[in-house]
């Protein structure tokens, strides 16, 4: 079940008090919760992936990155879909993203 997002109010709520409205309400509030279509697993897989593949590397893929971790991604699986991105987003971002990805998947389960 997704959890109550507040993070956009939290950052922006009185700078851009619509942004974060959208950002938490319907993001998170209606997108995410809508478990029946595409499970929290699945968007996941879609999120972190989108991310990768723009190359971001601040805190919202770190954000995401736990979450996958959190709704069951395997280390291994990131690893794959690294790989099979690659080819459709461009090996000289996703290979700036593995060595983010390698840290958060440690095989002890702690992250640098």
């Amino acid at each position: 079940m997704a959890v109550k997002q507040t993070a956009g109010r939290d950052a922006l709520g009185d700078f851009a008090p619509k942004f974060a409205e959208l950002n938490d309400d319907v993001l998170f509030g209606e997108v995410w919760s809508r478990e029946d279509k595409l499970s929290l697993r699945d968007r996941s897989l879609v999120t972190v992936t989108a991310l990768m593949a723009q190359g971001l590397t601040d805190s919202s893929f770190k954000y995401h990155l736990e979450s996958a971790k959190k709704n069951g991604i395997t280390r291994e699986e990131i690893a794959e879909i690294l790989t099979h991105a690659a080819f459709y987003a461009g090996c000289p971002r996703l290979a700036v993203r593995s060595f983010h990805l390698l840290w958060q998947w440690q095989p002890c389960g702690c992250s640098r």
